[in-house]
């Protein structure tokens, strides 16, 4: 993801990450911990937002949106697993909801036709 910052921040393109340990408890920490890990792990370059839950009843807002706005295949709302990632155009709708398996190689080719 920090690739796909740099290449395309230029042209409007942000990426947003929101930590979450609803996934086999892989965020413990306080989102100050996780910050800071990321920083130091891997240098992210883009903005890191306070830990939250995106599953369930304690889920925040945006990804009560998000998951509305563009269920999964199957279309269940729920957020399968960690990384799923959510394109979002610059108008605030949501374009496509993308697998956590999904690389961010395969995101770049996605984004020229998008910014």
């Amino acid at each position: 993801m920090r690739t796909l910052q740099e290449q395309h921040q230029a042209d409007g393109f942000t990426v947003l990450a929101f930590p979450c340990n609803q996934f086999g408890a892989q965020e413990p920490g306080t989102s100050e911990e996780i910050l800071e890990f990321a920083l130091s792990k891997f240098d992210v370059n883009f903005p890191m937002f306070a830990k939250i839950e995106v599953n369930g009843d304690g889920a925040c807002e945006l990804y009560k949106m998000l998951r509305a706005a563009a269920p999964g295949e199957d279309g269940n709302e729920d957020i399968p697993w960690n990384f799923t990632k959510f394109l979002v155009g610059k108008d605030g709708q949501v374009i496509e909801r993308i697998g956590p398996q999904t690389t961010p190689e395969d995101i770049a080719e996605r984004l020229p036709s998008l910014l």
